[in-house]
């Protein structure tokens, strides 16, 4: 009777330890535990284009700029981001100001397909000269008898909202405010809507993806402090509201865009100079006006523009 038990315990042991029973012996592994995505990410990106337009209007002389721009950003969720960034651009302004500087920031709540963006902007524009009657600017007025301030730095709230309809439909309203638009004085509000058609891997030009934009917005203008005033408005002129809008083609490949577009406003060359102080606008009889004294600016009219740039963000290096 022992001897049977012996070998019946045998022979379990040697069941249990063959290789088909093994796993059923094997002690349950805890799984490593999950790798920490942090909350921060980094965009960041610079261009090089043609020209700098903003709202229809060349903030360059219709030359080249550069711009580049660093961003971290705070994901609370998927659903809900907070950034703040830094930013810059070369320009060409009346003033002589060396750049534009650009501090803002804001969040960006997700909602299903449409993505919000609420936040604030600061536009800086250090080193500018200040050009206009002798008794406020001792360099006189510039050349072709505009006047501007040495300080065209202002601030702007904004809200933007952008609907991803699919893969390659997109649709978006923006809407921007300020007291005091370029330090003129004169409160400014900016309206527009904008589509975009990306086109589908399937339509890809060789290697290139490529999209299909537009915009068409309105530019909201109020009446500018009595540093800008004439004879018949001594405590500012009323400045006049605009259309503007444009159309472009992008080409994209990995990290880098060339973005081909139209762009164009409804303003004349008289208030565009009066809106401006265009220091290169040269005087036109068909310019004299309420608000502008004669020169007639190019500045907001018809323009061709392209520009080369890369956007890169730290998450997706990873």
């Amino acid at each position: 009777m022992m001897k049977t038990i012996a070998l019946a315990a045998v022979a379990a042991i040697a069941l249990s330890t063959a290789p088909g029973h093994a796993a059923d012996m094997t002690m349950p592994v805890k799984a490593p535990p999950p790798v920490a995505v942090s909350p921060w990410d980094l965009a960041f990106g610079a261009g090089l284009g043609t020209d700098y337009i903003f709202r229809g209007i060349t903030q360059s002389n219709h030359r080249p700029s550069v711009n580049a721009y660093f961003e971290p950003r705070y994901n609370f969720n998927s659903n809900l981001q907070a950034y703040a960034g830094v930013a810059g651009e070369s320009i060409s302004f009346p003033n002589r100001a060396a750049a534009e500087i650009d501090f803002y920031g804001g969040i960006r709540p997700t909602f299903g397909p449409v993505a919000f963006d609420f936040g604030y902007w600061y536009y800086y524009y250090p080193g500018g000269e200040c050009f206009g009657p002798t008794s406020t600017c001792v360099a006189g007025a510039l050349p072709n008898g505009n006047t501007v301030k040495s300080d065209f730095s202002f601030w702007e709230v904004y809200a933007k909202a952008l609907w991803t309809v699919n893969d390659q439909w997109a649709l978006g309203g923006n809407f921007y405010a300020t007291p005091n638009i370029l330090n003129t004085g004169a409160d400014g509000q900016y309206l527009s809507g904008t589509v975009k058609y990306t086109a589908p891997a399937s339509a890809a030009i060789g290697r290139l993806g490529w999209y299909v934009s537009g915009e068409f917005g309105r530019q909201f203008l109020g009446t500018t402090d009595a540093f800008y005033g004439n004879a018949l408005f001594p405590n500012g002129i009323p400045l006049d509201s605009y259309n503007t809008w444009n159309v472009g083609l992008g080409l994209t490949y990995k990290v880098f865009t060339l973005d081909l577009r139209y762009s164009d406003t409804d303003l004349s060359e008289a208030s565009c100079n009066a809106f401006t102080g265009d220091h290169t606008a040269g005087f036109n009889p068909s310019a004299v006006t309420a608000i502008n004294g004669g020169n007639a600016s190019k500045w907001c009219g018809a323009t061709f523009m392209a520009k080369l740039s890369f956007d890169m963000t730290l998450d997706a290096l990873k």
